[in-house]
């Protein structure tokens, strides 16, 4: 049976509807930065999610190639998540979604190295006939956070960042987002066949000790 990250660490992709506090490991994942509104037709964001796919299944089906990855097993491809800020802002303004930063990622199985990856860029490149020249190797170390399951549309994530950054205080934290700790979503639901109001997203915000 293959390996499913999200079975295997519901710690991390399966938290309840309700914050908690967790400390996050270093992970690698395959990345595609951009900006723009993420509902944008043509725009950078969908954009991105073809190119990860892309090169998330080139390294999936590499076992049915002659080039063999030292260390490979059968696993079902993660979820997409995405980092996402806004330039001179420390809080997310759904209202102003033309302004976002994205970082757009699938995270990688341990195996794969830079080398890996690398190949992976060079094998999708010749057989898609496709410029994968903006996917990138990207290592996330997200450490202290607190999370919690959305339930329901994106735009009304605010009110679970508000239980989340209440939860934080009353624990003795407080939000730390910065230049390179992000507001981070895990899409548990595909938005193209589900019910926006039963759409699964997980939210995480990183948090630091407060003074």
């Amino acid at each position: 049976m293959a390996f499913d990250y999200k079975k295997e660490y519901k710690e991390f992709y399966m938290p309840k509807n309700k914050p908690g506090i967790i400390t996050i490991p270093k992970m690698n994942y395959i990345a595609v930065r951009g900006k723009g509104n993420p509902n944008q037709e043509d725009g950078e964001y969908k954009q991105s999610i073809g190119l990860l796919y892309g090169i998330a299944f080139t390294i999936k089906m590499s076992y049915k190639g002659d080039h063999k990855i030292d260390g490979y097993f059968e696993y079902v491809v993660p979820p997409l998540e995405g980092l996402w800020w806004q330039e001179g802002r420390k809080e997310i303004d759904f209202e102003h979604k033309e302004d976002f930063h994205f970082i757009s990622m699938i995270r990688l199985p341990d195996f794969v190295t830079k080398e890996e990856f690398e190949w992976a860029v060079t094998e999708a490149s010749k057989k898609k006939k496709t410029d994968f020249s903006k996917v990138e190797f990207f290592e996330y170390d997200e450490g202290s956070c607190v999370q919690c399951m959305h339930i329901g549309a994106y735009d009304n994530e605010p009110v679970t960042i508000e239980m989340m950054d209440k939860y934080a205080m009353e624990n003795g934290y407080e939000m730390n987002l910065t230049d390179n700790r992000y507001h981070h979503e895990i899409y548990l639901s595909d938005p193209r066949r589900c019910d926006v109001n039963k759409l699964k997203t997980v939210v995480r915000h990183p948090i630091k000790k407060s003074n």
